[in-house]
């Protein structure tokens, strides 16, 4: 009698961990061809620095080939381990994994599809041999005994570093722009022990924020915004107003013991190709000062210099006029009228603190805008990566930025398209309400709605605070068509190209910014401007986006053609999670290691 012996199916862990395996011992033997067997037809390699020394993602066999072929016998992978447990939901197989080069270690995340590789993410996490000081490698602090060399304590040490950075002293790296990204990215030079001086012309650490009008506050919630290695506490409120992440600022500065010079101008920057070395003229005080920085890190924002667009007519209006970048709040305009130029954030916000104010409001709506609620974007989008149940479950910050990141930029449309469809059902009064009101929506070229939309052109949309229902309502009033225009200013008046003639006593432009290599024009040259080429954007062929496609954001984190020069900026998330990244570039490079770049950026566009 035959007895059937039924074998149990291995779980999704030992799956993964199968397959992981597998990698490890193909690419350990350099088989190329028997790696390539692990990945499904349509796959994705997104490599953090691990493999490339720089952000690339690599899409298809052949390009994953490519990489493999040139990068391996120099990086040299090995101990490939699944880390936890592997999970399997509709087809998708996915779960941690720990790995060595050469010279790091990494992080990665890989998604199956029936057994074969679609998507693969590997970073880099630290350089072996320059591992930062935390956990049991933390500093004494203080030295016991007395047949010490050095007799300073804490506090002189800082002073005379201070003293001399800069002055006596030169930096290797110097961090334009000292708002929360120029920060975070100094406070990981700093625990990696590169000398770095960051310089911004603001009287104090967080007066960026300090400055702006008084309702402002961050639109991301708390669990998205945490700076590098101090998280806000847990009372923190979900949405912080701007004085108080202007105060979290000037402390994070002084706990984390940067070198930061305000009120310093920065004058020019040119390089030089036999030193490579910069030298950048600065006014410190309203003193002169030569700095020769080895690295630049132009950290002035994702965005660039303000767009200010000329109309006929603006130098006779006898109102007030300016962009939204220098708008001071709308205390001084009650019963006066005020007509925006836009109908992004900052226009939504600024009309919104206008009315507030008790001005009467016009928002001129000049092509369409994506709105999502705050709510929705918190639960639906947000909730599960970064939320206080995302935190219950043992997400930490870092496990959901690296999950975030794991979705390459090809896919994410597919990712997101569902949930924008949901919101789309869940607010449907909302946005009928809104079309009624004459307001132009769109969810993105593709529908794929708020997060692809700020990647492939960092505007386009308004995450809603409260401003949308002024418009739905009447109370904010509003000039909307496709293609509509200012034709020219007057004295009292702004005059659009449908003939509307609106009174006004105050003009704002909020009509966005240049690409940020606009700042390497005005602070460099536009030769170098045109050299690096069009900073963010993905090249996807959508709106404000022109191709061709690259994959990852042009030139932000990572080397640009201008050697020695580099991007930094994002939202607080991005640059969080992306500082990283950029340190252990600069780290290497001021250890002297070897990092030979995979695949250096193209110059693509010049605005």
């Amino acid at each position: 009698m035959n007895i059937a012996i039924e074998t149990p199916l291995q779980s999704p862990t030992a799956q993964l961990a199968a397959w992981v395996e597998r990698l490890g011992e193909r690419l350990a033997q350099r088989d190329v061809d028997g790696t390539l067997e692990l990945f499904a037809e349509e796959c994705h390699w997104r490599d953090l620095l691990l493999f490339s020394w720089n952000l690339v993602t690599l899409e298809g066999k052949p390009a994953i080939r490519d990489m493999l072929e040139t990068r391996l016998e120099q990086t040299r992978p090995e101990r490939w381990q699944l880390e936890g447990e592997a999970t399997l939901s509709d087809g998708v197989l996915e779960g941690w994994m720990s790995l060595e080069t050469d010279s790091a270690r990494g992080k990665g995340y890989v998604r199956l599809k029936d057994g074969l590789c679609w998507t693969l993410l590997t970073t880099m996490r630290e350089l072996k041999g320059y591992e930062e000081p935390s956990g049991r490698r933390r500093p004494m602090g203080a030295s016991h005994g007395h047949a010490h060399a050095d007799k300073r304590n804490w506090l002189e040490r800082r002073r005379d570093e201070e003293a001399a950075l800069g002055i006596t002293t030169q930096p290797y790296c110097l961090i334009v722009g000292g708002g929360q990204g120029g920060l975070g990215l100094g406070a990981r030079l700093k625990r990696m022990g590169v000398p770095t001086l960051i310089i911004d012309k603001a009287e104090r650490p967080g007066d960026q924020w300090r400055g702006r009008y008084k309702s402002l506050c961050l639109h991301d919630p708390v669990w998205y915004d945490h700076m590098p290695y101090l998280p806000f506490p847990d009372h923190w409120p979900v949405f912080t107003p701007k004085d108080q992440i202007g105060d979290w600022l000037e402390m994070y500065t002084k706990v984390m013991e940067l070198n930061y010079w305000p009120r310093t101008e920065c004058l020019g920057a040119t390089f030089d190709e036999q030193t490579d070395r910069w030298t950048v003229e600065v006014l410190r005080n309203g003193e002169p000062v030569t700095l020769q920085p080895t690295q630049l890190i132009l950290a002035t924002g994702m965005s660039g210099v303000p767009n200010v667009p000329v109309y006929p007519g603006a130098e006779d209006f006898q109102g007030q006029q300016h962009h939204s970048s220098r708008h001071p709040g709308g205390d001084a305009w009650k019963g006066k009228r005020a007509v925006v130029i836009g109908a992004n954030n900052s226009a939504h916000d600024i009309c919104a603190d206008l009315v507030e104010n008790g001005a009467e409001v016009t928002m001129v709506q000049r092509s369409s805008t994506h709105i999502v609620r705050s709510d929705s974007l918190m639960e639906l989008v947000f909730g599960g990566l970064y939320s206080e149940e995302a935190l219950e479950s043992g997400l930490t910050t870092d496990k959901a930025d690296l999950l975030f990141a794991s979705i390459p930029y090809k896919v994410m449309p597919q990712f997101h398209r569902p949930i924008f469809d949901a919101i789309k059902e869940r607010d449907k009064d909302f946005y009928e309400r809104l079309s009624r009101a004459g307001f132009m929506l769109d969810f993105g070229d593709d529908e794929s709605g708020l997060f692809m939309k700020y990647v492939r052109r960092g505007s386009g949309y308004y995450i809603d605070v409260g401003a949308s229902e002024l418009i739905a309502n009447g109370t904010i009033k509003l000039k909307s068509a496709p293609g509509l225009g200012v034709e020219r200013i007057e004295a009292d008046a702004v005059v659009l190209t449908d003939g509307s003639r609106l009174p006004a006593d105050l003009i704002v432009y909020a009509t966005g910014y240049g690409s940020m290599n606009g700042w390497a024009a005005k602070l460099i040259s536009q030769q170098v401007a045109d050299k690096v080429g069009r900073c963010w954007g993905l090249g996807s062929g959508t709106t404000n986006d022109p191709g061709p496609y690259e994959g990852e954001l042009r030139n932000m984190w990572k080397p640009t053609q201008q050697q020695n020069l580099w991007f930094h900026g994002g939202n607080l998330h991005q640059s969080r999670h992306y500082s990283l990244y950029l340190a252990l570039q600069l780290k290497a490079r001021f250890e002297g290691l070897d990092t030979d770049v995979y695949r250096l950026a193209e110059r693509h566009h010049l605005g």
